[in-house]
């Protein structure tokens, strides 16, 4: 299940707004005019594009919307519900046999695991199931990293063209030291883009590439955890043994939180006798 990931957002708007105070805080509402250049633009965002276009294929570059809007999107992994799935699972097929977990996916949307489950249903060896889930992870993390690639390259080459905007205005600066009405706007050309490059690689590009690298890193976890919840279920443990392996995956906090949850429970009859 997906929502949206409102920290993303939140730290790129909190970026401009700091960057902002400092300009008022130095020059005023005036100063937002001196950091207002459009050929600085132009060189740096249009330099960008153009290293992309030559560096990627058109494949890769249709992906790239898809792969910005994944920096935005936050996947909910509920590792404590996905235990109970496969202790429940456990349970019904020591109770009822292996074939009988069909009946049990109805309820289940995740893709991963209803390939795991019917792969033990199929009576598949465990060394057989491991080697197949993860051939699908690795696949999976190769095409996370492909769609990642774009924008850490795009981390990579917008302060290096900032700097080309650099040299291309101290170039004009040096070449009309006589003219002293051209000296203010050729420097302006020179330091704000490197200002524009480095702000879109520190504040857009490489944060936004290093959230992606996380949600796919937290992907591999959960399926790590499926993996060896199908390769239990298919091998026939208990319910109690499988659910005391996988509760191994679990935090220090969701260990905690989950040992007084059943605290709780193991509690109401008590009180209500009382």
């Amino acid at each position: 299940m997906k929502k949206r990931d409102i920290l993303t957002p939140i730290g790129i708007t909190l970026g401009f707004i700091m960057i902002a105070f400092g300009i008022v805080s130095s020059g005023g509402t005036s100063g937002f005019v001196s950091f207002v250049q459009v050929s600085s633009v132009v060189i740096v965002l249009g330099g960008l594009a153009a290293a992309l276009l030559i560096n990627f294929n058109m494949e890769q570059i249709k992906l790239t919307g898809r792969v910005v809007k994944e920096a935005f999107n936050q996947n909910q992994h509920d590792i404590p519900t996905l235990i109970e799935l496969f202790e429940r699972l456990s349970e019904r097929a020591r109770r009822e046999g292996l074939l009988a977990l069909e009946n049990e996916l109805d309820n289940v949307d995740d893709p991963f695991i209803k390939k795991g489950v019917l792969l033990a249903v199929d009576g598949i060896e465990p060394e057989v199931i491991n080697d197949i889930m993860n051939a699908e992870i690795n696949a999976m993390e190769d095409r996370h990293q492909k769609g990642r690639t774009i924008i850490e390259k795009a981390g990579e080459y917008a302060p290096a063209w900032g700097m080309v905007g650099t040299l291309i205005g101290l170039v004009l600066m040096l070449n009309n030291l006589t003219d002293p009405a051209t000296l203010g706007p050729n420097m302006a050309v020179a330091l704000l883009t490197t200002f524009y490059g480095s702000l879109l690689a520190n504040l857009v590009f490489i944060p936004m590439a290093g959230k992606l690298e996380l949600k796919t890193d937290e992907e591999i976890f959960i399926k790590q955890i499926v993996i060896e919840g199908v390769i239990g279920v298919q091998s026939g443990q208990n319910p109690r043994i499988l659910k005391e392996k996988l509760s191994a995956f679990l935090s220090e906090d969701m260990k905690r939180k989950q040992e007084e949850e059943n605290e709780a429970f193991v509690g109401e009859p008590a009180n209500e006798a009382s």
